[in-house]
């Protein structure tokens, strides 16, 4: 990292640990918008902080591995979709319902993050990329995690159209880039408990299989981490849907092997409400499921590669550009 890009994760990662897995979100979200991490993708001629996906993915990891309980990801994402000067906290939509005709909407956004509190949403409809400002209806909802994911309704609202863009490879990004983090996180307390937590006389950490069975767990972490890094970086060159759909895939792919491992490092003590391992555990395996899960990635990945022919599997592969 380079002097700025360590000032933000000092300036994030102080500010994520304060706030937690349990913070209420109008008193948090007014410490981000103090930092100004939801204008990180917007240029600094419009007002925001002039970062790079780089920079993006630094405090997507911090936000992960803290178990933030706030929208920073598509926050992020929604700002920097927006037009320039559009006020107040957005959020996104991947899934939707009903037609939009004329510039006018009638339907339904599905799982919005928290969209009871969203001032304007920008969402993929019918192949275009449009902003909705505040809904007629709001059906409150939650993950897993117990993260808001609202379904929100609209009644003949007049849209705004956006400059096209990947949105569902974009969240998918930055969801990666906050499952990166939970794993690491995950990771680190499991090693620290081996460490205190005694059994026969000795460390969990001394047992062999134990020690065996940390190392795959630091593999899968360490492969999370590298994904979402390598699929950043092409984001930043401007084409990535290649590392985007692997590294979501191999993110997913990580997940349930490191919550189950981190479970079985923990043994019951891992599950109590008072123990900090589940805020990370219970966001994996909602995140697993978001902005496409393995099923879904596989089959696009597998897709394009069929489409193309074997012939031209590695000179696409080496091009980045097999998707």
């Amino acid at each position: 990292m380079n002097e700025q890009q360590m000032l933000l994760a000092d300036s994030a990662g102080k500010c994520f640990e304060s706030l937690g897995a349990k913070t209420a979100f109008a008193e948090g979200w007014r410490q981000v918008e103090a930092l100004g991490l939801n204008l990180l993708l917007i240029a600094e001629a419009n007002g925001g902080f002039g970062g790079s996906w780089d920079d993006a993915l630094i405090v997507l990891r911090l936000a992960g591995a803290n178990a933030l309980a706030l929208p920073v990801a598509e926050a992020i994402l929604a700002a920097s979709l927006a037009p320039a000067g559009t006020q107040g906290f957005g959020s996104i939509a991947t899934k939707t319902s009903g037609s939009l005709r004329g510039g006018v909407f009638s339907g339904g956004l599905i799982g919005v993050p928290w969209g009871r509190h969203a001032d304007y949403v920008v969402a993929a409809i019918d192949g275009a990329l449009v902003l909705l400002g505040k809904p007629e209806a709001v059906a409150e909802a939650k993950n897993l995690a117990d993260e808001p994911r609202d379904r929100l309704t609209y009644e003949h609202a007049p849209v705004t159209a956006l400059a096209a863009a990947p949105l569902l490879e974009l969240a998918a990004l930055a969801r990666t880039g906050q499952m990166a983090g939970a794993i690491g996180a995950a990771l680190q307390r499991s090693v620290t408990y081996v460490n205190e937590r005694q059994q026969f006389g000795r460390p969990l950490a001394k047992f062999q299989a134990v020690q065996q069975t940390l190392a795959s767990f630091a593999a899968e972490a360490a492969a999370a981490d590298c994904a979402a890094q390598s699929a950043a970086q092409a984001m930043q060159r401007g084409h990535a849907s290649f590392e985007i759909a692997c590294a979501k895939l191999r993110a997913n792919m990580a997940a349930g092997i490191a919550t189950a491992t981190a479970h079985q490092m923990h043994g019951a003590i891992g599950f109590t409400l008072e123990y900090d391992l589940h805020p990370l555990t219970r966001r994996l395996w909602s995140w697993r499921s978001e902005y496409g899960n393995d099923h879904f990635w596989a089959l696009r990945l597998g897709d394009g590669i069929a489409a193309r022919g074997a012939a031209n599997f590695w000179s696409d592969l080496t091009a980045s550009e097999v998707v």
